[in-house]
């Protein structure tokens, strides 16, 4: 059987993003999508199980939610609206959803998440 995994790397510190929440929803043929996992990332910036596998992995289009901002905010970067009041501004990045297919319930489906606070890149990994 198949099975799902993640990792996630901070490009600007160079390090893993531990901490990050991510959110594992499947969409379904109805047009829905449904929330089927929950997790937190591990300080090597992965997941301590896959999110998906054995019988719960098939065929069909997922996304992945990786709640960067929250990330960023516990690391310092957000920026300060106003020196008196120290107000911080949104991140530039919120949630990054990766969205993708699984057309082979037999394979090992990995995703990347290389991110940094104003841009991420994402590949099938192995």
């Amino acid at each position: 059987m198949g099975y799902l995994t993640t990792h996630i790397l901070d490009t600007t510190r160079g390090v893993a993003a531990s901490g990050v929440t991510i959110h594992l929803y499947q969409h379904t043929s109805d047009g829905q999508r449904q929330r089927l996992h929950s997790t937190v990332s591990n300080e090597d910036g992965r997941c301590n199980e896959p999110l998906l596998q054995a019988d719960d992995f098939r065929t069909g289009v997922y996304e992945l939610e990786f709640l960067i901002d929250e990330y960023f905010a516990k690391h310092s970067t957000s920026a300060i609206k106003d020196n008196n009041d120290k107000e911080q501004v949104p991140e530039f990045l919120n949630v990054v959803v990766i969205r993708f297919g699984i057309s082979d319930s037999d394979a090992h489906y990995h995703i990347p998440l290389l991110v940094s606070p104003y841009s991420y890149s994402t590949y099938r990994g192995s």
